[in-house]
């Protein structure tokens, strides 16, 4: 709850400031190789469930390409349920659903009220979790960005910054006041978009109130908990693939130029730090934290494009505009010449 007030507090400071001003520190430079350090930073998590049945994961893999390839109407826009039942399917005919989570499928009843845990107050806790907010802020903007740029809006400016950090806010809050997990931003939601280009809000809403229902239904959570770890691995590794392939995407419509060693060396330091298991160790109230994955490389980025130096050309545009074809003007040729397109510097 007080990492939720945080948010709170993040999105006052943001409608105070404005999004223009964050927007100077979340350059394509940036905010394109954070993207990608979001994808592949899962892609060891996908590969690891993977790799405890690979056959059953690529029976996935295959159902969920596809479906959303090969597929019309509604199962196209549903390639990760429909990946999910064909290897849950698959997992069943072949015997590898454990026997433990088919007895507890039986035994569980098909409604039922979830276990409600009110908060209890610990200044202790509040000091190690609420700081946490500061870095998961982070990961929020850049959440928010990479969804613009995959359905081709600016959230930034609408719905707005300030109105997303503080439905954030407001959503862990509420899950804690019942006792529930963190509700913060996943990027493996980015991937679901990417995949099947479904972008309505409204659509958003009516899963949410499907998610209540499913949520009174002790019998469903434990068919999601038999499903085989071979079975997720198969759809997170098209997931985590497709939120890499958009950092990619910012990088190259940005039209970055690497020529410049400065933008090398942000998104080297952005890549090799994000990806390389590196850990910058934080002391809070005396328990020890750290700062690692996208969180320590987007900081990173942010504070390496603020304080590197711009390059004269970069800063100035390139010197030699380089030639363009164009049309000739039309008019009479005389005896000899040669008519045809000319260039134009």
């Amino acid at each position: 709850m007080a990492a939720g007030l945080m948010y709170l507090l993040f999105s006052g400071l943001v409608k105070l400031l404005g999004t223009d001003r964050l927007l100077r520190v979340f350059p394509p430079v940036v905010t394109g190789p954070v993207i990608i350090v979001i994808g592949l930073g899962l892609s060891s998590v996908a590969v690891n469930q993977a790799k405890t049945n690979w056959w059953l994961a690529l029976a996935t893999l295959l159902a969920a390409i596809v479906a959303s390839i090969y597929g019309r109407g509604l199962f196209r826009m549903l390639p990760i349920l429909i990946g999910v039942v064909t290897g849950y399917a698959v997992s069943l005919l072949t015997g590898q659903v454990s026997r433990e989570g088919l007895d507890a499928i039986a035994a569980a009843p098909l409604l039922g009220l979830p276990d409600f845990h009110a908060p209890a107050l610990d200044w202790r806790a509040v000091a190690i979790i609420a700081p946490i907010a500061v870095v998961t802020f982070i990961e929020h903007v850049g959440d928010v960005i990479v969804n613009g740029r995959v359905v081709g809006k600016n959230f930034l400016e609408k719905p707005g910054l300030s109105r997303t950090l503080f439905a954030d806010g407001l959503a862990n809050m509420s899950s804690a006041a019942l006792g529930g997990p963190a509700a913060t931003t996943y990027a493996e939601n980015t991937g679901v978009l990417a995949l099947t280009r479904v972008y309505d809000p409204r659509v958003l809403q009516i899963g949410a109130v499907f998610a209540v229902l499913f949520g009174c239904s002790p019998k469903l959570a434990a068919v999601l908990k038999s499903l085989p770890q071979g079975v997720l691995g198969g759809v997170s590794i098209l997931l985590f693939g497709m939120i890499a392939s958009v950092g990619i995407r910012t990088l190259s419509e940005a039209k970055i130029d690497f020529a410049h060693s400065r933008n090398l060396i942000i998104v080297s330091l952005i890549l090799v730090l994000g990806l390389g298991g590196a850990a910058f160790p934080i002391q809070v109230s005396g328990t020890s934290l750290e700062l690692h994955g996208m969180a320590l490389a987007a900081l990173v980025g942010i504070l390496a494009n603020l304080i590197l130096p711009r390059q004269r050309d970069e800063m100035d545009g390139p010197r030699n505009a380089p030639c363009t074809e164009v049309a000739p003007v039309p008019r009479p040729s005389l005896p000899g010449e040669a008519v045809g397109r000319g260039e134009h510097c």
